[in-house]
């Protein structure tokens, strides 16, 4: 179930389109989980775990670098290709730890691992930073969300309606698109980066201007130089379609399809990153595979927590949630993506209606 039930002692109840229509205020509030998390000794930092887990990500990148060079020109790159996409998450997944500063407690030392692991995929570390902060500050807002603003498809009845022209189209049938749109989000990702520092709205401009203008050359050197023309387009293909289904794979099950809520309708913190959020059951498999992000409701409630303690945490707040009546959501991977699927459906409905009733005149 991904909708909520009513919080104690006030109502939290959900609107038609899933949004968060009222929430009344409750009498537990997140200094009081906080403070059982800090207890349990969850909030400390792992730089074993992160040194063992860089180093390996970063040795097993090196030797995909040098099964591309063994290789050669063969179609059989692309399967380096995929293996490639798979090892641009992973990086991005450091990254994103960086971020959120939970390797270290230093703000530089954070972000000279972000900077390197960006670099290394190709992104702006400075423009996911602030992505990421909008996000974490306002997670499924209706207005302030940058992850509900994507023009191709809508997460809202709103969105649903200021759909014009060709989105109109997408949007339309976004439940059935979304995986195919998803082959294009790694050059979204790297053409929004290039605007953003393009424009000049991140602090390092210098810094992440080079690393982009790096990777760029590096990245398409290889691949002309090492593979013919036909086969290096298709292991670019490959690489950057795969790359952004991963990514939208991994991002999307935390969010999608749970209320959303406007500012009139805004609840406490707690309750806010408990009712957005979504986690996904699993096991140490699924915990590498997405990277940390299967705990999505820890992930918000502590961004600065180590991935590796998630997985305590989660105990604990599902008991908290538990015994103060807040709903905590979570189900198995696949079922997660039926879920998104269902919300895009459900929220596209009124255009293919407008559609079905101008099609019938």
């Amino acid at each position: 179930m991904t909708t909520s039930r009513p919080i104690s002692p006030g109502p939290a109840v959900g609107g038609p389109d899933g949004s968060l229509k009222h929430v009344a205020p409750a009498e537990a509030g997140f200094s009081d989980l906080q403070r059982v998390v800090a207890r349990a000794g969850l909030l400390g930092r792992r730089r074993g775990y992160y040194a063992v887990k860089i180093s390996l990500t970063l040795l097993a990148f090196a030797g995909g670098c040098a099964a591309f060079a063994v290789l050669g020109d063969t179609w059989w790159q692309l399967v380096t290709a995929g293996f490639f996409a798979v090892m641009s998450t992973q990086l991005a997944f450091i990254g994103h730890d960086a971020g959120h500063r939970q390797i270290f407690r230093s703000r530089q030392a954070n972000n000279t691992v972000g900077y390197v692991h960006a670099g290394l995929v190709g992104i702006s570390y400075g423009w996911w930073i602030d992505k990421r902060n909008r996000h974490h500050t306002s997670p499924n807002h209706e207005e302030d969300d940058p992850d509900l603003d994507i023009p191709m498809l809508a997460f809202t009845s709103g969105q649903s309606r200021d759909r014009k022209w060709f989105v109109r189209f997408t949007a339309k049938y976004q439940a059935f698109l979304f995986l195919p749109l998803l082959l294009l989000e790694g050059l979204n990702l790297h053409w929004a980066s290039i605007a953003t520092v393009g424009q000049g709205k991140v602090k390092a401009r210098k810094l992440e201007a080079t690393l982009l203008v790096l990777h760029t050359a590096v990245y398409l050197a290889a691949i002309f130089l090492v593979l013919s023309p036909p086969v290096a387009l298709a292991f670019i293909a490959v690489h950057q379609g795969l790359w952004g289904v991963y990514m939208g794979c991994s991002f999307a099950p935390g969010h999608k399809g749970m209320p959303t809520y406007t500012e009139g309708a805004s609840p406490d913190f707690l309750r806010k990153q408990v009712l957005s959020s979504r986690n996904v059951r699993g096991g140490a498999m699924v915990d590498f595979v997405l990277g940390g992000l299967n705990y999505q409701v820890e992930h918000h409630l502590f961004p600065s927590m180590p991935r590796t303690n998630l997985r305590a945490t989660q105990r604990l707040v599902q008991q908290f949630c538990a015994q103060h009546s807040i709903e905590y959501t979570q189900c198995g991977l696949l079922r997660s993506y039926g879920h998104a699927l269902q919300h895009l459906h459900r929220v596209s409905a009124p255009l293919r209606a407008r559609s079905a009733v101008g099609g019938s005149a």
